[in-house]
């Protein structure tokens, strides 16, 4: 037993070492990264890594396996070392690329990249948000799964979190959910080392993390000294594993730049490599050869990829548990191995007024009880944004069979917790606000398309139409901000049919999330016996009203589809032929074929005008230089919705004037 380090013996604490300079001469190799917080936490990530997680590196996406994420991201070589050491397909020339051009070990961890990386943890608080919809997934998993001699999903869910994680607003909506939720299975090992990039913590962060936990309803551990006590660390891991009503975070008191003279317990040793001189004088310190860098000792790399053996024994006695499961159990183990299956059961509406939110609601009554492996939710809207489903049951601490989550007024971590669930590689989730807070979102939004989470976004009360709420509730500029995000698949049905249709592409989208904006409102439903059927929205855009030689083209989208079609039948009535695009997704759009796109907006028809109730931001492509927008120019204002159309000059009467503008500009 090493009496410095109790609970670390000899090998043990060589392999910590390891671990510390690994990350240290990556970070100073790449003249770039965080050394100090690896160093510090390197023991307990160690210890976790190689005698309590449950994990097979040689299949990083075993379903029975515990889940790992790095919540203080920013400490990536930690986790990028823990990956190699243990077997990962990770090598240790990526460990020397660290944060260079088309490595797998990127600055932060990025999910899908690097093999073993649960989820995308650059935004502080972000991954430990991810790890309560994890936990969701897995109590959700356990209850509609498991059978008696058959806990095929009993895994845990541990993060390494920071002080940056706990101040970030996101993790402390998360964290209130998820101590709500008694969710025992997750666990947070809080690196708490007293320092940020500004400096000490007593500077802005003074609050008795404990004691604030305690409210949140957690089950609270300190473990005091300087992070290498492990026998102390192991006993409180115990007992958070073997907590039955709460989650679990274990303060762990450590010092930031572990072993480093000149740097430990200051800010220089969280954001910035520490130099030739300094590493030199550490290495010397632990009797290493200070000449050498990125050295693995051959009894470190033996000792740590035993865990790869370990591993491959424990998947393999789960996939024989899954096999005579499969025996007892066919229906749920088909379910397991096939979640998503074909929908066929679409409803389609009569040519009657409805609002798309409403339309919506009536499409998930149809599908969602055909789809036990989607999560729905909302963020305390849900009469509002008709996300609750016929017949669902309430997910809740004594019901972890319900399939539908009350966020609460929580609407950032709503987003971190779906894209959570999504990672769970079985389930899949969709939650619903109003679309004016995205702006509380957007993080989570973007790192789930950065990330390719297949999380559903619903968003209702989408633009002015929403009405007497007024310009803090009128979301004018989202729409352009939403659809600026990378793989972001934004859909923005016309009418009901189409909004129906909009949640197959967003069931079906295998490739990243989906945003659904939909009205408050009520809409015409299209008589899709005279004009084309709803699933033309498939390809993002198509003729909604069809001209041989047009000699303008209107293009509507959403709850100005309606007036595009207006516009175009009042200037029929000057015998100027309008040809009317409904360009619902210019994502599915821009995925078409030239042909198409060409039949859709004609290259030789400059005439054009777009109508839509957000800003101008990102139509200049598809109207072109002689081309005229109809929209918004400024916030809105409170007052029935048919007002703010007419006074913001959204009408049928102004795209009609436009079209004639933009037929002038062209020369027609």
């Amino acid at each position: 037993m090493n009496k410095t380090n109790p609970g670390l013996n000899e090998l043990d604490e060589l392999c910590v070492q390891t671990i510390r300079f690994l990350s240290m001469d990556a970070v100073q190799k790449a003249k770039s990264g965080h050394p100090g917080m690896p160093m510090g936490m390197a023991p307990a990530a160690y210890t976790l890594w190689t005698k309590y997680l449950k994990h097979n590196p040689a299949n990083p996406k075993w379903l029975g396996r515990d889940r790992f994420v790095l919540s203080a991201g920013h400490g990536s070589m930690l986790l990028y070392s823990l990956l190699y050491l243990t077997g990962y397909d990770l090598s240790l020339e990526e460990l020397k690329n660290f944060r260079q051009w088309g490595s797998k070990t990127p600055g932060h961890p990025e999910y899908g990249l690097t093999p073993g990386v649960e989820a995308t943890t650059g935004p502080l608080g972000q991954g430990i948000s991810n790890c309560v919809g994890m936990a969701i997934a897995q109590k959700y998993l356990a209850a509609n799964f498991n059978k008696e001699g058959f806990n095929l999903f009993d895994y845990k869910i541990y993060t390494i979190a920071g002080d940056g994680c706990l101040q970030e607003g996101v993790a402390s909506e998360a964290c209130s959910l998820a101590g709500h939720l008694g969710l025992n299975n997750l666990i947070v090992i809080y690196d708490d080392n007293n320092i940020s990039i500004d400096g000490n913590t007593s500077l802005s962060f003074t609050e008795d993390r404990a004691k604030r936990f305690e409210a949140y309803n957690w089950y609270v551990q300190v473990v005091g000294g300087d992070g290498n006590d492990m026998l102390s660390f192991e006993k409180a891991l115990k007992n958070a594993q073997a907590e039955k009503n709460r989650p679990c975070i274990i303060n762990l008191r450590t010092h930031i730049g572990y072993g480093s003279p000149n740097f430990q317990d200051t800010h220089t040793a969280h954001g910035a490599p520490l130099g030739d001189d300094e590493i030199k004088l550490i290495k010397k310190n632990f009797g290493w050869d200070p000449s050498q860098s990125f050295v693995v000792p051959a009894e470190v790399l033996e000792h740590t990829q035993k865990t790869k053996a370990k591993g491959e024994q424990l998947e393999k006695q789960w996939n024989e548990m899954f096999k005579k499961y499969s025996q007892q159990y066919p229906d749920l183990a088909k379910m397991i191995s096939n979640p998503y299956p074909e929908i066929t059961n679409l409803p389609t509406f009569p040519a009657e007024p409805m609002a798309t939110r409403t339309a919506s609601g009536k499409t998930l009554d149809a599908l969602m009880p055909n789809m036990p492996l989607v999560l729905g939710g909302s963020a305390d809207l849900t009469p509002s944004n008709n996300t609750r489903f016929k017949g669902v049951e309430d997910f809740q601490k004594n019901n972890p069979s319900g399939r539908y989550i009350r966020y609460g007024v929580r609407e950032h971590a709503m987003a971190a917790i779906m894209n959570g669930i999504g990672t769970s590689d079985l389930l899949r989730a969709y939650g619903g606000t109003f679309f004016c807070f995205f702006d509380y979102m957007k993080p989570s939004v973007r790192l789930a398309a950065l990330s390719g989470y297949k999380t559903i976004f619903v968003f209702t009360h989408d633009t002015i139409g929403l009405g007497e709420d007024g310009p803090t509730h009128q979301p004018i500029e989202h729409i352009a901000a939403l659809r600026a995000i990378p793989k972001m698949l934004v859909l923005r049905p016309g009418d009901a049919n189409e909004a129906a249709y909009c949640w197959k592409i967003a069931l079906e989208n295998k490739t990243g999330p989906t945003a659904l904006l939909l009205t408050r409102q009520n809409l015409p439903t299209l008589d899709r016996t005279k004009y084309p059927a709803a699933s033309n929205i498939a390809k993002g855009g198509y003729v909604v009203v069809n001209q041989a030689k047009p000699d303008v083209i209107i293009i509507g989208v959403g709850s100005e589809l309606e007036i595009a079609m207006k516009a175009a039948e009042k200037l029929a009535t000057e015998n100027i032929k309008a040809q009317v695009v409904n360009l619902a997704s210019w994502e599915l759009f821009e995925q078409q074929d030239k042909a198409y796109k060409d039949s859709v907006l004609p290259p030789n028809v400059k005439a054009r005008v777009a109508v839509e109730a957000g800003i101008k931001m990102g139509w200049e492509k598809y109207i072109g230089d002689n081309g005229e927008f109809i929209g918004m120019t400024r916030f809105g204002e409170s007052a029935p919705y048919k007002v703010c159309y007419e006074k913001f000059g959204i009408t049928a009467d102004a795209v009609a004037a436009a079209a004639k503008k933009s037929m002038a500009a062209a020369g027609k």
